[in-house]
């Protein structure tokens, strides 16, 4: 017992900012035990581009059966939006893609306030209807940010190659992505007004690689459907600080009758984290369930065993997990579910540079368990174009994190684990409307009371998120997206001072319009935080107040 409490102190004082070689000196196991954590894998909501799960379809028969999944590493959801302006692919190319001669490759050049500037580039082929390849390079970066200048800019580039090769009875998929982002840590607080701060000093790179490969059935005929993925991902940063992680996952569903099927979901983690000391860390998943899907209902119920390994943190433990889930129809276009479930999610350190890229160097890694998630809500979708959801969750973590200034920098961020239980009760809802491809509207919103263990607070975890998303064809030639983002509620701490900050609510308006010059040229301009609020997402961050990119984009 007390050295189980050795491990959990130890671990809480790392985060806050004191030496890894302390904080590690003893080993022990940690005992088994967090919105979308955006990822969006961050604290976040999904992306603004989804509006919500389709109503569940009854299935046909058995020949005419092709499952469609994607195994995903479970992430935890307590979900903010990602909030950092970016500019998107334009609507324009979207909407040349419906028509008869397409032009999908294009060049797009912009430029903007804060000295910002836009690159990017991106080109297609197929050869017959078997073979298709693509390639996109983009680069966007701030000459300038909110505070001191320079000493705030940002870049971020990116490169990515992929293929497909399709055939009557399966496919394979494939890619290969860089992505390059270089920052810097400007949330310093100088002691005197003539302090100068050593540029370089401040200054962080993220360099990540990625290759993916999967292989997919396509042949509804058979009789397993299987897909079977594998990536490759590894990840350099200023601070000598690198991970290797290489996933693959399996997912296979076999019928054994009309209605009721066998299904196999699997998955295999190998990673390895360099900093002060290397940890080799893996997760091994196998969920085997049966599905009975009606007219009336679908119930799928097994087991989700899941078993980690860390070598340095001395943890070698499985568990395992209820699945159940209940879709009901009791009326034509309304769904009543539920379920109860359970899963460890694997937290990475690209995982969570992805969430807060102001992580200092050695934070500690720590897989969370989700011991129980009981939800229910109704669904459906309305004729005229309307869909809605409501949902309530009721969630049970182990290591739940959160991120806070570090005790050692206050400039850089650790990450804070609950040792104890942590339960978070999620109240959430969302409505959309679509009318033909005129205009589409969604609005989601998100309830969040956390009841924290050992740790104070949910530090810098929103309890009241709100995302709202337009899209608007005005005529075809001019288009116009816009979307809003709220986060209520968010405390931070200044462990140095013991001051407990309550941040001002974060107001986000974006805009974004495209314009159709000619059929090869057209014209876009990004407004981002139009509202102009420098709001802090992270303590000592405050964000750039409004920006814009304008330019030119051309297709052929």
């Amino acid at each position: 017992m007390t050295h189980s409490r050795t491990i959990r102190t130890s671990i809480f004082l790392l985060t806050l900012g004191f030496s890894s070689s302390v904080a590690f000196a003893q080993r022990g196991e940690i005992e088994s035990q967090t919105y979308e954590i955006v990822k969006e894998k961050s604290i976040e909501f999904a992306p603004a581009n989804r509006l919500f799960d389709k109503v569940q379809p009854i299935q046909g028969t058995t020949n005419e059966k092709k499952v469609n999944y994607q195994i995903l590493d479970p992430q935890i959801s307590i979900a903010s939006p990602k909030i950092t302006p970016s500019v998107a692919a334009s609507s324009d190319e979207k909407a040349r893609q419906d028509q008869p001669d397409v032009l999908n490759n294009y060049i797009k050049l912009g430029a903007g306030n804060y000295g910002r500037f836009l690159g990017e580039a991106f080109v297609s082929g197929r050869r017959a209807d078997d073979l298709v390849f693509t390639g996109q390079l983009k680069h966007l970066s701030a000459g300038n940010g909110p505070v001191d200048g320079k000493n705030s800019a940002n870049a971020n580039t990116n490169i990515k190659v992929g293929g497909k090769y399709i055939m009557s009875t399966y496919k394979v998929d494939g890619s290969l992505e860089y992505d390059r982002k270089n920052y810097y840590f400007y949330g310093y607080k100088p002691q005197i007004e003539s302090y100068v701060v050593n540029r370089d000093s401040i200054r962080q790179t993220v360099n990540n690689f990625g290759f993916n490969l999967g292989f997919e059935n396509t042949n509804p005929d058979v009789a397993v459907d299987y897909s079977l993925k594998t990536s490759l991902n590894t990840l350099h940063d200023r601070y000598n600080a690198s991970e290797l992680d290489w996933g693959t996952t399996l997912n296979a569903s076999v019928p054994i009758s009309s209605s009721f099927y066998a299904q196999l979901e699997a998955g295999a983690f190998i990673s390895q984290r360099v900093d002060a000391l290397t940890y080799n860390r893996n997760l091994y998943r196998v969920k085997p369930t049966f599905k009975y899907t009606s007219d009336i209902f679908t119930i799928t119920a097994g087991i989700n065993a899941v078993n980690q390994t860390d070598s340095q943190l001395n943890i070698n433990k499985t568990k395992a997990f209820p699945v159940l889930n209940i879709d009901l129809s009791p009326i034509d276009g309304v769904h009543v579910f539920g379920g109860w479930n359970g899963d460890v999610v694997r937290n990475t350190l690209k995982g969570m540079l992805s969430e807060n890229q102001w992580l200092g160097p050695n934070v500690l890694i720590v897989n969370t368990e989700k011991n129980s998630d009981i939800f229910a809500g109704v669904k459906g979708e309305v004729a005229g174009g309307f869909n809605y959801e409501g949902k309530v969750s009721y969630t049970s973590y182990h290591n739940f994190y959160n991120f806070n200034n570090s005790l050692a920098d206050t400039s850089k961020f650790s990450i804070i684990y609950d040792p104890q239980k942590t339960k978070v009760l999620n109240i959430s809802g969302q409505a959309g409307y679509t009318y033909n491809d005129l205009f589409k509207t969604s609005l989601k919103v998100n309830y969040y009371d956390y009841s924290m263990g050992s740790v104070e607070e949910a530090w810098h975890r929103p309890d009241l998120t709100l995302n709202w998303f337009n899209a608007l064809t005005i005529s075809k030639k001019l288009f116009v997206t816009a979307d809003f983002y709220m986060l209520k509620g968010i405390k931070a701490k200044n462990f140095q001072s013991g001051v407990v900050t309550k941040l001002p609510v974060i107001s986000d308006l974006n805009l974004k319009i495209d314009y159709l010059l000619t059929r090869n040229f057209s014209a876009f301009v990004s407004l981002n935080n139009i509202l102009g609020k420098e709001y802090q997402r992270y303590q000592y961050y405050p964000q750039q107040g409004l920006n814009f990119v304008g330019g030119l984009s051309f297709s052929f």
